[in-house]
């Protein structure tokens, strides 16, 4: 496929995963027709969501469905990475509607890729209560007894990371906590909540099983010491403290006895081996050594107490959101996992990468995904086992504490009249798939 650079983008294995992501609290709507979750609870309070909107309608996807579904099929992808919404399948009818998306995609040749977790928590439980990782899995067995004769590939969660330092210890995201170090109790117990889904899932015949977690490179301010010591301790937190305890069944040194309950018997549970490890990308981070006062950074209120400083990471185009375009990024960030964990590291799908731009032709995510598609060959290049790309997101949603302010989807929705208009960078995509599918 020629590019504006007027090269070809690299050939990827045969039977190479391409997809689309979308998450159940950003497109679905019909909020009347599940239970309340802790966003619900979130949203409804005053100057928390930026353009004062809600995710009660966004995208309608539960009414329209049929209509995505067939945007997906002329997209060309082989699967599609949705969320099921908890709160949903406690209601009444809840289960029933994924039951008809999974039959609706399997007809149009479109591999369903559930993940059981994307933040939408009910209201009614607590990550910081243990016993929310049981709950979880008894859900995650009733959503699997209903699906697994249709749906062979299993996320269990979607980016602990964030909902944990967003939603537990910054307060910028549901639930709204800012709890700072004492939000990790509840980064335990999502892992423990993982490891006891992986179990469930087993027992119910699945052979796919993965998770969603987001990580990126950490970059130093600067080579000074204070500089280097404090990217170590961030890097810590967003990568090592959620890929440590899976892939090598430890948590970072000095972490563990932070953690809440018998953390031994526990990690034995987490580390529950997995057939593959999903990876969000987006940028790296630049961290320094704290600078003495709160500062906002990405949007993000950054408290002074922290033992690090987010930096702007310089000479760079950024995205409609202010995210630092950094294609090359993935590529060190993949192999770096690849020396980090050895024989460990079980086979790798991205399952988010993708930016904000407005409008509909949008060259600038066309450029994006070109630069990041031919960082992922990279890495495929140089070793590491790479099986699948999902762009984020195949509709412009509800961008949580963001509202409907940034725009990731390939489909552009007019949230007025709710109608669907494929961008520029649907079309790139479709061609890319094309391509790809006649050489493989």
């Amino acid at each position: 496929m020629a590019t504006d650079a007027g090269t070809e983008i690299p050939r990827f294995p045969a039977g190479f995963l391409w997809g689309v992501s979308t998450s159940a609290h950003q497109i679905e709507g019909a909020a009347d027709e599940r239970e309340p979750s802790v966003w619900d609870a979130f949203t409804a309070g005053p100057g928390r969501i930026k353009d004062g909107s809600t995710a009660a309608v966004a995208c309608d996807h539960y009414h329209r469905h049929r209509e995505d579904v067939a945007l997906l099929a002329d997209l060309g992808v082989n699967a599609y990475r949705f969320s099921v919404s908890w709160p949903r399948v406690r209601s009444a009818h809840g289960l029933d509607f994924y039951d008809r998306l999974v039959d609706d995609l399997c007809a149009a040749g479109v591999r369903p890729v559930p993940t059981l977790f994307h933040w939408d928590l009910p209201v009614d439980l607590d990550w910081l209560d243990r016993d929310t990782a049981a709950r979880f899995a008894e859900y995650v067995s009733l959503v699997a007894g209903r699906l697994g004769d249709r749906v062979s590939r299993w996320i269990t969660l979607n980016e602990p990371a964030e909902h944990t330092l967003l939603g537990h210890a910054l307060g910028v995201h549901a639930p709204g906590r800012r709890l700072l170090f004492d939000a990790l109790p509840a980064a335990h117990h999502q892992l423990l909540a993982h490891g006891l889904a992986v179990r469930a899932l087993r027992a119910a015949g699945a052979a796919d099983i993965g998770i969603a977690n987001s990580h990126g490179p950490t970059w130093a301010a600067s080579e000074e010491e204070a500089d280097v010591e404090a990217a170590g301790f961030y890097d810590l937190l967003l990568n090592g403290l959620f890929a440590d305890p899976l892939l090598l069944g430890r948590y970072p040194e000095g972490i563990g006895e932070l953690m809440p309950g018998d953390v031994e018997a526990d990690l034995k549970v987490i580390a529950e081996p997995l057939d593959w490890y999903g990876v969000n990308y987006y940028a790296p981070t630049r961290v320094g050594a704290p600078q003495g006062a709160e500062i906002e950074f990405g949007g993000v209120s950054m408290p002074a107490e922290l033992p690090f400083s987010v930096r702007e990471i310089e000479g760079r185009e950024v995205t409609d959101f202010g995210w630092p375009v950094v294609p090359e990024g993935l590529t060190e960030l993949l192999t770096g996992f690849r020396d980090r964990y050895g024989d460990r590291l079980p086979p790798i799908v991205i399952t988010e990468n993708g930016c904000s731009y407005p409008g509909v032709d949008d060259q600038e995510r066309i450029a994006y995904l070109d630069g990041h598609v031919r960082a992922l060959h990279r890495a495929l290049e140089a070793g590491v086992d790479v099986r699948g790309y999902f762009v984020w997101s195949l509709l412009d949603n509800f961008e949580w504490a963001e509202g409907y302010a940034r725009r990731f989807g390939l489909v552009h929705v007019d949230f007025d009249t709710l109608e669907r208009t494929p961008k520029a960078s649907y079309r790139w995509f479709r061609e890319l798939l094309r391509d790809q599918a006649a050489t493989a």
